[in-house]
Parts: structure tokens; C-alpha cells; sequence
């Protein structure tokens, strides 16, 4: 039990770089709290002593602000950073070395007695206020991004965004990265660069049949605007 105390703690300094010593990790990090009540809970939950379990994880979700279901079965060196508003299901399974940020819900999506949470991979990293939703599969090494809602199971490697979730790279064959938002892909951004690009192909066509036919036309409105969405884009902002 002791050795796995110390892992926990060795695991918050691994995870975040704002840790200064044991005694600051101890005493005010609110992910380490809930953690060790879940573990106690779960104890409890296994032993079919569900109403002390469930006040536990009550009383945990009081204090730290993260919900935490007696049921939900953690691997080792798990680490919630920050952590308020987080919510993990009675049936949600999270293996080693997962990492998430606030906000994170892994929730259910039927009222029938089964598996309806997701099960995550190990080295999974959840991005802040991301939903994941139903018996979905998260692979290992994959990478969710800040407020995506997934609800289809997600290849091991994988990073993820969107709303709803869509994979955007595949990162199986490559060492485990942490989850930089900024250098994440945007399908959403690509696509309106993709929609800007036909457009200016599209009126450098109309201008040459206007210049064959000897007609100017003096710019409008429009045109100013479009190239103005084209100067954000390029400038990567408002995205």
C-alpha cells in the first residue's frame, strides 16, 4: 500500500511541473485526494460495503470537486491536473499512466445495468472538458483533445478533436507526445482554407473571361472581406 502511496506522489511530480515538494503535493493537490478516496472506495465498493463506499467518494467530491464512482477501475499512475468538474462512471475502466486535465467527463449513455462507460488505454492523455461517452474504447498512446465529445471508440495512437470527435493523426508508430493543443490539427480551419482556396481560383477564372471580353469590374465588399479571412488564416487566428 505504501509503495503505491509513493508512486502516486512520484507520478504528480512526473506529470507537473508546478510540484515543488512532497509536503505541497501531499496536503493541497485535489486530483492526489481523490485518488487515494477512490482507492479506498473502490476497496469498499468490492466488498459490497457500497453505502460506506458511496459516501466516501460523496464526501471526496465534496472537498476536491471531482466525482469519482466507487465502481471505476484505476491503473497505476494516474493523474488528474487540476481536476475540478472531472466525472468518471461506475463502469468507466482507465489503465496506466493516463493523464487528464479538468472538466474531463467519461460518461454513460444508457440506463441499463451494463458496461456503458468508456474503458481508456494506457499512456492516454484527455485534454480539459473533453466528453467521452458510452462503452467506447480509447487506445493506447491516444490523444484527446480540450473539449471534444467522442462517442465512437478511438484506434490506439490516435489524436482526437472535435465536436463530434474526429481522428486527425495517428501517432501508432511513433513515440508517445504530450498533448499540445497548439500544434494540434484543425480539420474545421482546413476545410474553410480548402473552400477559400477553390474561391480564389474560382474568380482569377472570372477575371480572365471578364479582361477577354473587355469588361471591369471595380472590386467589392465581398472580395475585401474574403481577403481578410484569408490574412487570419494564414496568421493561424480565430482559430
Amino acid at each position: 500500500m505504501f509503495e503505491t502511496l509513493r508512486e502516486d506522489i512520484r507520478t504528480v511530480f512526473a506529470e507537473d511541473p508546478a510540484a515543488r515538494n512532497i509536503l505541497e503535493v501531499v496536503f493541497v493537490y485535489p486530483g492526489l485526494h481523490a485518488l487515494w478516496s477512490h482507492r479506498l472506495a473502490h476497496w469498499l465498493w468490492q466488498h459490497k460495503l457500497y453505502f460506506l463506499a458511496r459516501s466516501l467518494s460523496h464526501c471526496a467530491r465534496f472537498v476536491t470537486g471531482i466525482e469519482i464512482h466507487p465502481g471505476a477501475k484505476i491503473g497505476r499512475r494516474f493523474f488528474i491536473d487540476h481536476g475540478m468538474g472531472v466525472v468518471i462512471g461506475e463502469t468507466a475502466e482507465i489503465g496506466d499512466d493516463v493523464l487528464i486535465y479538468q472538466g474531463v467527463v467519461l460518461g454513460g449513455t444508457t440506463l441499463e445495468k451494463k458496461k456503458r462507460h468508456p474503458t481508456i488505454g494506457n499512456n492516454v492523455v484527455i485534454g480539459s472538458a473533453a466528453i467521452l461517452l458510452g462503452p467506447i474504447t480509447v487506445g493506447d498512446g491516444a490523444r484527446i483533445g480540450a473539449n471534444s465529445v467522442v462517442v465512437g471508440s478511438v484506434p490506439p495512437g490516435a489524436v482526437v478533436v472535435g465536436v463530434p470527435g474526429r481522428v486527425v493523426e495517428d501517432r501508432q508508430k511513433t513515440a508517445a507526445m504530450p498533448l499540445e493543443h497548439n500544434k494540434l490539427p484543425d480539420p474545421f480551419s482546413e476545410a474553410i482554407r480548402l473552400i477559400l482556396k477553390e474561391q480564389h481560383s474560382l474568380e482569377e477564372r472570372i477575371r480572365k473571361l471578364e479582361a477577354s471580353k473587355g469588361i471591369e469590374v471595380a472590386p467589392g465588399e465581398l472580395e475585401s472581406m474574403i481577403t481578410e479571412i484569408e490574412k487570419t488564416f494564414s496568421n493561424g487566428e480565430g482559430i
